[in-house]
C-alpha cells in the first residue's frame, strides 16, 4: 500500500525556515511519507503541492496573537507574519478538501484560534498555575499526566484513561473553536487536547514526536489513516 503524503510545516528564523527531525521520523514511523511543507510569499505558489496532500501536522512553534486573552509574556515572541500566513493557507486548503490535521503545541493553539477559539497569553501569570515550560523552571524537563475524557477520539487511540507528557508551552486554550471539542486536561485544568467532531481534526498541547514508542504514537498512527482515507 502506498504511503500517504503527509505534510509537515516549518519553523522560521531570520534566516532559515527549519524543521525537527523528529516530526518526520514519527510520520515515517507511522507508515506516511513525510513531505516538508516550506513557506511561500506567495499563496498561489504553495497550492500545488497541498492540493495533493493527503494530511498535515502543524509543527510546534511561538506564540499566536488571533484570538489572544491577555498580552503576551517577554519569553514568548509572537510568530511572524509570514510563517503566520503560511500556516493559514496550508490549513485552509486541507481543511477546504476536509483532509486529516495534526496540530502539536502551536499546532493546537492554531487550529482552535483559526476555527474561532480563544487562548491564554501566559497561563501561569493569568490562571496561578504552576510553570508548564522548561523556560520558567531553569531549563528542568517538565512530565505530567494528561488525562483523557472518556468516549473521546484520543481515548479510543491511547487506550488509557491518562498517560504521561511532556510541556513546553506558555499559552493555552480558553474556549475551544466552533466544531471542536475537548479530549485532555492537566490535573490544573488546563487543556491538554482538542479534537474535531468527525476525527479530521486533532490537536494535543504536548510534544507527542518527542515520546517515540509511547502511547502517543498512536495520534501519527490515525493521522496516517485517515489520510488514506
Amino acid at each position: 500500500m502506498a504511503r500517504p503524503l503527509i505534510g509537515i510545516t516549518t519553523s522560521l528564523t531570520e534566516t532559515a525556515q527549519t524543521l525537527q527531525r523528529r516530526y518526520v521520523d514519527a510520520v515515517e514511523r507511522a507508515g506516511g511519507a513525510p513531505v516538508i511543507v516550506a513557506q511561500t510569499s506567495d499563496s498561489e505558489t504553495q497550492r500545488p503541492l497541498l492540493d495533493v496532500l493527503d494530511g498535515l501536522v502543524i509543527t510546534g512553534g511561538p506564540g499566536i496573537t488571533e484570538g489572544l486573552v491577555g498580552q503576551l509574556p517577554e519569553d514568548l515572541p509572537a510568530v511572524d507574519l509570514h510563517r503566520w500566513k503560511s500556516d493559514c493557507v496550508a490549513f485552509d486548503v486541507l481543511q477546504e478538501k476536509r483532509r486529516p490535521m495534526l496540530g502539536i503545541c502551536y499546532g493546537m493553539q492554531f487550529i482552535n484560534a483559526r476555527l474561532g477559539g480563544t487562548l491564554f497569553a501566559d497561563v501561569q501569570a493569568q490562571l496561578g498555575v504552576g510553570a508548564h515550560s522548561p523556560k520558567r523552571t531553569g531549563g528542568v524537563d517538565i512530565t505530567h499526566d494528561v488525562s483523557i475524557e472518556a468516549g473521546s477520539l484520543l481515548a479510543s487511540l491511547v487506550g488509557a484513561p491518562s498517560v504521561p507528557a511532556n510541556s513546553f508551552h506558555l499559552q493555552a486554550v480558553e474556549n475551544v473553536g466552533e466544531g471542536l471539542r475537548i479530549n485532555a486536561h492537566a490535573s490544573d485544568g488546563l487543556i491538554e487536547g482538542i479534537e474535531g467532531e468527525d476525527g479530521r481534526l486533532l490537536g494535543v498541547q504536548f510534544h507527542p514526536e518527542a515520546m517515540p514508542g509511547s502511547a502517543w504514537d498512536s495520534l501519527f498512527e490515525h493521522l496516517v489513516r485517515q489520510a488514506r482515507g
